[in-house]
C-alpha cells in the first residue's frame, strides 16, 4: 500500500465512467502557506470591518423595504408585519452562521463557490458559480433599471428626466431602452476597476445616506405615531389579522430582503484580518439590516391601517397622510441611494467569482487577470459590467428577477451542507501538483516500508525477531500498536456512518418540502412521501446529532476564526428553510435556470472538466501533505 490515494486522468481520452465521475466529485485544497499562487497575481488586502459594513449592508438595503412593507402588511402580516421580518431574520441569520465559518476558515475570492469546490466537489461547485454568475447578471440589471423611475420622481415627474436619461420605445425592436439604468451600470463598473478601497469608500457614503433616510422615517414617523395615537395599532381584527399562517407567509416574502450580506464573503481575499473581520462584517451587517426593517415596519404599519396602505408607496403616502408631502423627496432619495449601493454590492462579486473559476482552470484564464496597479480583476469587472449594461439597457428584466433567488438560496444551501461536512466528513485526501512527484514518491515508499513493518509485527510480538525469540535492541523502531489500527477503523466507519446520514437529511428535506408544497398530488400520495421525508430528515438528525464530529474540523483551513454553534441542527434547519423557499419559487422561474443551468453543464464538460488543475493532480492522506512539502523546496513558504 503506497502514499499515491488518486491521480486522476479524465480530460476527455478516457471512456470511463467512473473516471468521469471522479472529475465531478475531485477537491480543491484551502490556500495554504505552502501553495503560491501559479503564478496569480492577489487582490490587494485593503478592507476593514467598517468597509466590509458598508459592502454588507448596502448590498442588502435595496429599494424592496420601500415597497415590501406595503404589500406584505396588506396581503400577508396585517400589523405584524416586524414579527414577519424578525422570523426572516433569523432564518436569514442560518445561513449568515455558516458563511460566518467557513469565509473565516477559507478566505479566498469565490464565496459559496469556493467553498462547495472545497467541501463538496467540482461538479457542485461548478454549478453553484455558473448559478452565482446568473444572479449577479440579472440582479444588477433590475437594480439598474429601477433607478430611473426613482430619479424621475425627484426631478418632479415621470417624464422629467432628460432626453438623454429617459426610458424610450423602439418600435422596431419592441423594446423600451433605459439608457440611465446602462449609464449607471458603466459608471459603478468605471468605480470598481479603481480599487477595491476607493469603491468601498463610495458604497460606505451612498449606504450611510440610505441608513440616514430609513433612520428619518423611524424617527419623524415615531413622533407622528406618538402625537396621532398609533392608528394603525387600534383595529377591530388585532394584531394577527391573517393569523400565524399569515405571518409565516409574510416571512418566506421578506426574506429576500435579507439577500446581499454574501457580498462580504466575495471580498474574503482583500479582507486584512478575514478570521477576525469577516464573521464580524457578516453578522454585524446582518443584525443592522434587521434592526433597520424592523423598526421601518413597527413605524409605518403604526400610521397608517395595514389595509388602507398604498401597496407602491407605502412609506410616502404614510406621511403624507399626516400632512407632511414634502417627505416624499426624502423617501424618494433613500429609495435611490439604496438601489445605487444594491447596484454596486451585485456588480462587485461577480467579477471575483469569475477570477476564482478561472484560477482553477474552469473558464479561460482572461477572467483571472489582475490589474498590477489597482490589484482587482479588471478585465472581468469591465465585462461583466458591459454585459449588465446591455441587459439593462435593452430588458425588463423585471420578469426574471425570481432566477436571482435561486442562485442566492442555492448557495445558502450547499454552504449550510459544506458545513455537516467539514464537521463530520472533512476532505481526508488532499491534491498535490504533479511536480511534488518525486517527494509523494519517496515520503510513499518511506511508509510502504513502515506499513511493512508494522505487519510484521502483528505476526510476531513486539520485541522480537522472526529468526528468534530474544528481545529486539537496537533497532530504532517503533513498537506497533494495534490500538492505533482499531482507532483507524473506527474512524472509517463513523465517517461512513455520517456521510450516509448527511444523505439522508438532504434526501429527507427534498421529499418533505416537494411533497408539502406540491398541493394537486393525490392526498395519500403526498402524505405518504411527506411522512418518509420527514422520517429520513430526523432519523438522519438523531444520528449526526449522536455520531461525535470529526477531530480533523481542529485543524482544517486557517483555524482562529469563528466556529458556526449548534452544529448538526442549525445547519440542517437553514438547509430546510432554503431548500422549501427554491421549491416554492414557481415553475416558470425554474425551467429558465434549468435552461441555463444545461448550458453551464455542456460548458463545464467540453472545457472546464479538460482544463481544470486538478487533472493531473496527485491525491495523497492529508495527513502527510507537510512532509511531502518539507522534502520539496519548491513550495516552501
Amino acid at each position: 500500500m503506497g502514499l499515491l490515494v488518486d491521480q486522476p486522468n479524465d480530460g476527455g481520452s478516457s471512456s470511463n465512467g467512473y473516471s468521469g465521475f471522479r472529475s465531478f466529485i475531485r477537491r480543491k485544497q484551502v490556500d495554504s502557506v505552502h501553495v503560491k499562487s501559479e503564478g496569480h497575481q492577489q487582490l490587494a488586502k485593503e478592507l476593514s470591518v467598517l468597509q466590509l459594513l458598508a459592502i454588507g449592508v448596502g448590498s442588502t438595503i435595496g429599494a424592496g423595504v420601500y415597497v415590501l412593507v406595503g404589500t406584505v402588511a396588506r396581503e400577508h402580516s396585517g400589523p405584524a408585519l416586524t414579527i414577519s421580518f424578525l422570523i426572516a431574520g433569523i432564518a436569514a441569520a442560518l445561513s449568515a452562521f455558516c458563511y460566518a465559518e467557513l469565509a473565516s476558515r477559507c478566505p479566498s475570492a469565490g464565496s459559496a463557490y469556493h467553498y462547495s469546490y472545497i467541501c463538496v466537489g467540482e461538479g457542485v461547485a461548478w454549478l453553484i458559480g455558473w448559478a452565482l454568475i446568473l444572479e449577479y447578471t440579472i440582479g444588477g440589471s433590475a437594480v439598474a433599471r429601477g433607478i430611473s423611475p426613482n430619479l424621475a420622481l425627484l426631478f418632479g415627474g415621470e417624464d422629467s428626466l432628460p432626453i438623454f436619461l429617459a426610458r424610450a420605445y423602439i418600435p422596431g425592436l419592441d423594446v423600451m431602452v433605459d439608457p440611465c439604468a446602462a449609464i449607471l451600470v458603466l459608471v459603478v463598473t468605471g468605480l470598481l476597476c479603481v480599487g477595491i478601497k476607493e469603491s468601498a469608500f463610495v458604497q460606505a457614503i451612498v449606504t450611510t445616506a440610505n441608513v440616514c433616510v430609513m433612520l428619518f422615517v423611524i424617527i419623524v414617523g415615531g413622533y407622528l405615531g406618538f402625537k396621532t395615537g398609533w392608528a394603525g395599532y387600534e383595529l377591530p381584527s388585532g394584531y394577527f389579522p391573517y393569523g400565524v399562517n399569515g405571518v409565516l407567509a409574510g416571512s418566506a416574502t421578506v426574506f429576500f430582503a435579507y439577500i446581499g450580506f454574501d457580498s462580504v464573503a466575495s471580498t474574503a481575499e482583500e479582507v486584512k484580518n478575514p478570521q477576525r473581520d469577516l464573521p464580524l462584517g457578516i453578522g454585524i451587517a446582518l443584525s443592522i439590516c434587521c434592526s433597520l426593517y424592523m423598526l421601518v415596519s413597527v413605524v409605518i404599519v403604526g400610521l397608517v391601517p395595514y389595509s388602507a396602505m398604498d401597496p407602491d408607496t407605502p412609506i410616502s403616502s404614510a406621511f403624507a397622510s399626516h400632512g407632511m408631502e414634502w417627505a416624499v423627496y426624502i423617501i424618494t432619495a433613500g429609495a435611490v441611494t439604496a438601489l445605487c449601493s444594491t447596484l454596486m454590492g451585485s456588480i462587485l462579486p461577480q467579477p471575483r467569482i469569475l477570477m476564482a473559476m478561472a484560477r482553477d482552470g474552469l473558464l479561460p484564464q482572461f477572467f483571472s487577470d489582475v490589474n498590477k496597479h489597482t490589484q482587482v480583476p479588471v478585465k472581468s469587472t469591465i465585462l461583466t459590467g458591459i454585459g449588465s449594461a446591455l441587459l439593462a439597457f435593452f430588458m425588463d428584466v423585471s420578469q426574471l428577477a425570481g432566477m436571482v433567488s435561486v442562485g442566492t438560496l442555492l448557495a445558502f444551501t450547499v454552504v449550510a451542507i459544506s458545513i455537516l461536512i467539514l464537521r463530520y466528513v472533512p476532505p481526508d485526501e488532499m491534491p498535490l501538483p504533479s511536480s511534488l512527484q518525486e517527494s509523494i514518491d519517496s515520503v510513499s515508499l518511506q511508509y510502504s516500508n513502515t506499513l511493512d513493518i508494522n505487519r510484521q509485527n502483528l505476526r510476531y510480538p513486539v520485541g522480537t525477531s522472526k529468526d528468534s525469540d530474544q528481545p529486539l535492541e537496537g533497532k530504532g523502531e517503533a513498537p506497533f500498536d494495534p490500538l492505533i489500527v482499531k482507532e483507524e477503523k473506527f474512524n472509517e466507519e463513523r465517517r461512513r456512518i455520517a456521510a450516509w446520514n448527511i444523505t439522508s437529511v438532504c434526501v429527507g428535506v427534498l421529499l418533505l418540502t416537494s411533497s408539502a408544497s406540491a398541493e394537486n398530488l393525490p392526498s395519500l400520495f403526498r402524505f405518504s412521501v411527506c411522512g418518509l421525508g420527514g422520517v429520513l430528515l430526523l432519523c438522519g438528525l438523531i444520528a449526526l446529532t449522536w455520531i461525535d464530529q470529526d477531530n480533523a474540523r481542529h485543524t482544517f483551513g486557517h483555524t482562529g476564526g469563528f466556529i458556526c454553534p449548534f452544529v448538526p441542527l442549525l445547519p440542517v434547519a437553514c438547509i430546510l428553510i432554503n431548500v422549501y423557499l427554491m421549491i416554492n419559487l414557481g415553475a416558470g422561474t425554474w425551467t429558465r435556470v434549468s435552461v441555463w443551468m444545461v448550458v453551464g453543464i455542456f460548458i463545464y464538460l467540453f472545457y472546464g472538466r479538460r482544463h481544470s488543475l486538478l487533472l493531473n493532480a496527485v491525491y495523497v492522506p492529508t495527513a502527510h501533505a507537510d512532509e511531502i512539502y518539507r522534502t520539496s523546496g519548491e513550495y516552501l513558504a
